[in-house]
């Protein structure tokens, strides 16, 4: 467990120090603020990497939000905190240093409609696939908190293709991978990883039959190339609940499911949440900082 760097704290905050210790591009970690005082009516607010943190007082009274870190994010990250005192607040800035991780790179082929440039009819479809995506991204950050507990991977079979994977499609550099795939057969059953609302069900050029999971606090999972969905948007579903099943639409090279996991706007290794203690935060309709 780390802290931050010494600077002028306020008069309320004890210290600052995230989980884990050594926080990696493109992965997940806790931010925890520790306050001098247990007053109720303090609370602490802040953002990073341009998205707003969510915090949640625990059960040792410390605030603690989850936080994305990017797969761009340079040797340090700027975390912006400010704790309300009653009617005043206190600012500051911490500086989270980031080590660097080793992202591979692979080659793979697809059908030469997936390679060759849209036409403006197919752009169009993109641009309003992309726009929906976007507003479930938005949007997660004013649902609650549905997750708790545990994950759960979306299939235990094996990992064909890790985050932040570099491709080259059809030889030629494209994109970067930014999620996980996990190997199937036609049929196979897909599984929520946590506690969350169906925010969008579609069927996108790229995607494939997707399902877009809103965990809140700006926090959501995306299942992709499904052969058959099998929620409806607005359902509530709980961890290991089956949402789909697994298949081979949109942009693949064969049956599996792509997940891919966004804190807001910032895509992140979904695995390393798995990678972060399960937490118990005090029941309240009021969490003081959010």
């Amino acid at each position: 467990m780390a802290e931050a760097a010494v600077s002028q704290t306020p008069a309320a905050l004890a210290d600052v120090h995230w989980q884990p210790e050594h926080p990696r591009q493109g992965t997940f970690i806790y931010v925890i603020v520790d306050l001098n005082s247990k007053d109720a009516r303090l609370g602490v607010e802040g953002s990073m990497a341009g998205q707003p943190l969510h915090f949640e007082r625990e059960e040792s009274g410390a605030f603690r939000a989850l936080a994305p870190v990017p797969v761009s994010a340079l040797a340090t990250i700027p975390l912006s905190l400010t704790v309300i005192q009653r009617s005043d607040s206190s600012y500051r800035v911490v500086f989270i240093p980031v080590e660097p991780t080793e992202f591979r790179s692979s080659n793979i082929s697809v059908a030469s409609r997936f390679s060759a440039a849209p036409d403006s009819a197919l752009r169009a479809r993109i641009d309003a696939e992309n726009a929906q995506s976007a507003l479930v991204y938005r949007q997660s950050h004013n649902t609650p908190r549905m997750w708790s507990g545990e994950w759960q991977r979306p299939r235990t079979s094996r990992i064909t293709s890790v985050f932040g994977v570099r491709r080259l499609i059809n030889g030629e550099l494209r994109s970067r991978h930014l999620g996980v795939d996990f190997d199937g057969d036609t049929g196979d059953p897909i599984v929520a990883a946590n506690g969350a609302v169906v925010a969008l069900v579609g069927n996108f050029y790229y995607s494939g039959n997707v399902v877009y999971l809103d965990h809140g606090n700006g926090l959501v999972t995306i299942y992709m190339h499904q052969s058959e969905v099998v929620v409806r948007q607005g359902d509530i579903v709980e961890r290991g609940q089956q949402i789909g099943k697994v298949g081979a639409t949109g942009r693949v090279t064969g049956p599996h499911v792509h997940w891919h996991v966004r804190y807001g706007r910032i895509a992140v290794d979904g695995l390393s949440l798995f990678e972060l203690e399960p937490v118990d935060y005090v029941e309240s309709s009021d969490q003081g900082g959010r």
